[in-house]
């Protein structure tokens, strides 16, 4: 239904990966690889899903990753995504590409929440941020590490997918063809970068490549004194998101992350890079049982949650699955992703023999 409602640019910004696309298919496939190996003659008439992530509540072990430029995707973008979210009992992590401003952001979104930072050229944009996510009560904050050139999405050079998004020649027929996507789009509120763009203004003076305004705010020199730096002023819970060795999890929480999360940027980065769910077993090892170890990428059926968390995730995280639900039917089609997830985890769970996802350990899965 994405697929059907949004101009082939748009969609292929939701769906397209780095280089070859290795990675991003690999993320999905890579699942397949483990088998679930089921109990027997358990009670299964109620299971316990509960968890905690950035030390609050969540109904089952599920975190709705951060996603930029939401609003290409549907109108009422990550205010959508957000209530669905609540409805079902999950944290929502808004993005600092996000197209809605964390204070109204954090007005409208009742349930826990946390907030993806970059750590930029400008520190004082970083510390900014810090300081308004803590005014805004935001729970916790993740740090996004695997970003320190874009990656070179050919989906997107194709297309010439600019910022906002505007006509060219080679889109106009797509465009066209979609006008249910199109007229509130060109013609609604003006898009907008909302958390970034006061102080560095890339739109200002109209559009500009993806790739020109990533390439201008990252930085490519940080280190991990600047996380160490990150989580002191923050002084909360924090994850750092990218990490993929057993090494850089226990370096990320010597330097103060109270989590990690193992991510190739769903392939959107360095493509030929190991599929998130084959990582999770060495990093678990490496950091302990204490923090959060969440699993983000490839995630496409409940049961590849309960995959994960037999290898050893605390939780997994998803972009694509719900944001493919926001372009079908907004904050509906949100709903409509989760519950579908849930209710194929709760089934795993229950023809896998687990009444509590406290027992699931690494003699249920194997590859």
């Amino acid at each position: 239904m994405a697929r059907q409602r949004l101009p082939r640019p748009i969609f292929d910004y939701i769906d397209g990966g780095a280089d070859d696309e290795v990675s991003l298919r690999r993320n999905a496939r890579a699942f397949a690889d483990y088998e679930l190996v089921p109990d027997v003659l358990n009670d299964v008439s109620e299971i316990r899903t509960e968890t905690r992530l950035f030390g609050q509540p969540s109904r089952w072990p599920l975190l709705l990753s951060p996603t930029g430029l939401t609003r290409m995707f549907h109108d009422h973008a990550e205010l959508a995504v957000g209530r669905a979210a609540a409805r079902h009992g999950l944290i929502y992590s808004l993005s600092t590409m996000g197209t809605t401003p964390l204070e109204d952001f954090a007005r409208a979104f009742g349930g826990p929440k946390v907030f993806q930072i970059y750590i930029f050229k400008d520190r004082g944009l970083t510390a900014e941020f810090i300081t308004r996510c803590k005014e805004a009560g935001f729970h916790g904050l993740m740090l996004t590490v695997d970003t320190p050139v874009a990656g070179n999405r050919e989906r997107d050079r194709a297309s010439g997918l600019a910022l906002p998004p505007k006509l060219t020649l080679k889109s106009l027929l797509s465009f066209a063809l979609h006008p249910t996507w199109s007229l509130p789009a060109l013609t609604g509120s003006k898009f907008d970068l909302a958390n970034v763009s006061h102080k560095v203004d890339a739109l200002a003076a109209g559009p500009m490549s993806l790739f020109d305004y990533i390439g201008a705010q990252f930085d490519p020199s940080i280190g991990w004194r600047d996380v160490e730096w990150l989580a002191n002023e923050w002084g909360g819970p924090f994850a750092i998101k990218g990490v993929m060795t057993p090494e850089d999890a226990r370096r990320s929480i010597a330097s103060g992350a109270t989590g990690v999360m193992i991510s190739n940027h769903g392939g959107r980065q360095l493509d030929g890079a190991p599929a998130p769910v084959d990582q999770i077993a060495a990093v678990r090892e490496a950091v302990g049982d204490a923090p959060d170890v969440i699993c983000d990428g490839g995630v496409r059926r409940g049961s590849d949650v309960v995959k994960a968390l037999a290898l050893g995730a605390t939780a997994c995280s998803i972009g694509r699955p719900y944001l493919y639900g926001l372009a079908a039917g907004g904050e509906a089609g949100v709903d409509r992703a989760l519950t579908l997830l849930n209710a194929e985890f709760e089934r795993t769970l229950r023809l896998a023999g687990i009444n509590d996802i406290a027992s699931v350990s690494r003699r249920h899965v194997r590859r």
